[in-house]
């Protein structure tokens, strides 16, 4: 099942549930699918791939921990709350993210496999840890732990 036919499902089950704030995340997840669609399309692509699918939801996330941080700071947990949740729908979606030691295990492999030896090497090492394992590696995570293999 590709993630656009996952997202239909999952819309039409929180509906039959009435599951107001699930219902409302998952219409959110498809417009922004719809606005990166229409972005693409210029390059002859008319349905975005799954994998491009999976770095917008990335983003999504992302975006509300930022805000989740400043509704926080500026005292309004009602606002982080919702935030909270959109973000617990988006990562339904998402693969599942390696752990600690998968991770270290995924960087040492692309070490060994590029050769890299300084940190001038540092950029062949993360273009092999995101062909293989982009959609399961957070990358944000991942640029300390080879810098430091690399230092």
């Amino acid at each position: 099942m590709t993630l656009r036919e996952r997202f239909t499902a999952e819309l039409k089950t929180a509906m039959l549930a009435k599951q107001a704030a699930r219902v409302a995340a998952i219409r959110m997840i498809t417009a922004k699918l719809k606005d990166f669609d229409i972005a693409a399309r210029p390059k002859g692509v008319t349905a975005v791939p799954d994998d491009e699918i999976i770095a917008m939801l990335k983003t999504m996330v992302k975006t509300r921990r930022e805000s989740v941080e400043l509704f926080v700071q500026g005292k309004r947990q009602d606002l982080a709350d919702k935030e909270l949740a959109e973000i617990a729908v988006v990562e339904e979606f998402l693969p599942a993210q390696m752990d600690d030691a998968a991770t270290e295990a995924a960087v040492t492999d692309a070490i060994a496999e590029t050769g890299a030896a300084t940190m001038k090497d540092m950029g062949k090492v993360m273009a092999v840890l995101k062909a293989k394992h982009a959609a399961s590696l957070d990358m944000a995570k991942v640029n300390p732990l080879v810098k430091a293999k690399l230092s």
